[in-house]
């Protein structure tokens, strides 16, 4: 007698590795599961298909998307932020004027990458700087950054 699990064997299958992530939070159980419920679909399309091709479109799915998580998806969601951080990893980093300090206000600075939990923050410059000039971090006052023209 030869084992054939039905569509929604698979479905269970899924939906209980799906389940299992929020006990074991790895991310990579998850996939598994999203395998599953795809062999399931392929079943409830193809509903002949044997069990030897059911294990090898679930181990290949769930291959396919570990690896396309692990090397493609994860490494674009690293946060890049550098809040928590102390003030000497800032210490040299580049901006960019957006607003030139006047007589009565500091300056505005703008990072590519947030400083501290914020992408602008206010300067104050020995040297004059205009909008659009690009300035090193060379101290920080309070909440206000000491900073160099590059």
């Amino acid at each position: 007698m030869e084992l054939q699990p039905q569509y929604w064997h698979w479905v269970v299958l899924g939906m209980l590795l799906i389940i299992a992530e929020l006990f074991v939070p790895s991310f990579t159980i998850f996939w598994f599961g999203l395998a599953g419920l795809i062999v399931g679909g392929v079943l409830l399309v193809a509903p002949a298909t044997t069990f030897k091709w059911q294990l090898f479109l679930w181990a290949l799915g769930s291959g396919c998307m570990t690896y396309l998580w692990f090397k493609l998806f994860k490494p674009l969601m690293a946060d890049r932020t550098k809040a928590g951080i102390s003030r000497e990893a800032i210490l040299g980093e580049i901006g960019q004027v957006i607003r030139a300090p006047e007589e009565d206000r500091r300056g505005t600075v703008r990072f590519t990458t947030p400083l501290l939990g914020a992408e602008e923050w206010p300067f104050i410059c020995e040297q004059k700087v205009a909008a659009g000039d690009r300035v090193a971090v060379a101290d920080i006052s309070g909440n206000t950054l000491i900073v160099t023209k590059r």
